[in-house]
Formats: C-alpha cells, structure tokens, sequence
C-alpha cells in the first residue's frame, strides 16, 4: 500500500464571501428535506442532497446544525428529501424561512402525504424520497447526513427546479432538448474516426 504523508503549512485562509462566489457557479438541483412527525415538524430547502449508492439505495444531504429541522433528524432518526419541480418556487423560498415562517407553518398552502417513516413528503413533487438515518457526520457548521432510502414516488413531470448564480432556474427536459436542437450546429460527417 502506498502512503503518502505531507507536512503542507497554507497561510492563506479562504473568505467566506470567495468561498460562497465559487459555488454559485455549481448548479444543484433544489430540494425540500422535512423531518419529524404530527406537528413536531420543519423542513428546510437545500441544494446540498446527492446519491451515495444504489445497492443499496442511499443518498447524502448536508444539513445546517443550526437549522429548525436538524434536531428533528436527530430525534426521530428520518427525514424526507422532496425534489421540486420547476413551478414550486413558492414551496422553495417558504422553506428558506423567508417571510418568517417556521415549523409546520411552512407546510401550509401545499398537499403533503407520508410514507414508511411518517415524513412529510410534498405529494406533487418531481421526486419524493422517505429516508431513515443510517450515519452521521457532524464537520464546522453542518452535518452529513446519510440517509438509507425507505420509499421513492417519481413523477411523471419532467421540469426541475434548479439554483444556479443566486437564482432559481427552471430545467426542462423536452423544452430545453427542443431549444438545444434549434441552436446545434450540423455535424458534417467526413468519414475519419477519431
């Protein structure tokens, strides 16, 4: 087995505002997590969820330690992870906390349903997923949670919603396919292989 050990000393430290410039340029796909059960409940919208594995299924999502669904998670041992369509921005700003709203007030104006867990999940989401916590890894200001997946509803919409330079952005995959085709260039086909 090969090791390598360096004694690196970086004096320079990363400002919070660099740091956050940066990731604006990544893409994510924007996402409800929810967590508890009755009205012992919150939720918080993220970009931070990805998949850990398929077999078996997992995913990850980083969670603020900070925020009112974090001890929820820790509680009851599950949360739900509710991926937004393209026309759920309402949904999405709700849960940043903007307007003030907490708790299960943030799930008023909107269907809810629940799977294995008891979670609230957004019933007309692209995709709902019901988790149970299998690991935790509590790092600076937030947790990784990894979620081992209980339950999945897909949609059969196709438009996401996305956040992307500090905004939302909505993707859709027949219209944008449609919008890229118009805007290709034709391929001239010369008969060398690459």
């Amino acid at each position: 087995m090969n090791s390598i050990v360096r004694a690196v000393s970086i004096e320079t430290e990363v400002t919070a505002s660099d740091f956050r410039s940066a990731m604006r340029q990544l893409t994510g796909g924007v996402s409800v997590i929810t967590a508890g059960k009755g009205r012992d409940i919150s939720g918080m919208t993220v970009t931070s969820v990805s998949s850990l594995s398929v077999e078996p299924a997992s995913l990850i999502v980083s969670l603020n330690r900070e925020s009112s669904s974090w001890p929820l998670v820790k509680r009851y041992g599950f949360f739900g992870v509710s991926i937004l369509t393209s026309d759920q921005i309402d949904i999405a700003e709700r849960f940043t906390g903007k307007g003030g709203l907490k708790g299960a007030d943030r799930f008023a104006g909107a269907q809810w349903t629940t799977r294995a867990s008891g979670v609230p999940l957004l019933a007309d989401a692209l995709a709902a997923i019901d988790c149970e916590v299998e690991d935790v890894i509590e790092r600076h200001s937030h947790a990784i949670v990894i979620g081992r997946v209980l339950d999945v509803a897909v949609s059969a919409r196709t438009a996401a919603l996305a956040y992307w330079q500090g905004r939302y952005v909505a993707i859709d995959q027949d219209e944008d396919a449609a919008k890229l085709a118009e805007v290709s260039v034709p391929v001239r086909k010369t008969g060398r292989k690459f």
